[in-house]
């Protein structure tokens, strides 16, 4: 089991095809706080199809892309794309 299991369970648990989230709210879904990089970098938050990330298979295994971020407001939206 991944850490960011319970981000991708909330996910698939969502009707709504577009989700925004703030940072400290997926932090409360994890209850774990997300890691500097998060916060920091952009690539950190991207969409990876074929690497090694288990945050961002959270996502996608949700079938949810990540569409706008934010790192001065720390929030993310997804999009439904399944």
């Amino acid at each position: 089991m991944s850490k960011y299991d319970p981000l991708k369970f909330h996910l698939i648990q969502s009707e709504e095809s577009i989700i925004t989230l703030s940072f400290a709210q997926i932090e409360r879904i994890l209850e774990a706080p997300l890691p500097k990089s998060a916060f920091r970098h952009t690539a950190w938050w991207s969409n990876e199809v074929d690497g090694s990330h288990v945050h961002s298979d959270s996502w996608m295994d949700a079938e949810y892309r990540t569409e706008k971020l934010d790192l001065n407001t720390k929030r993310v939206t997804f999009r439904k794309v399944g």
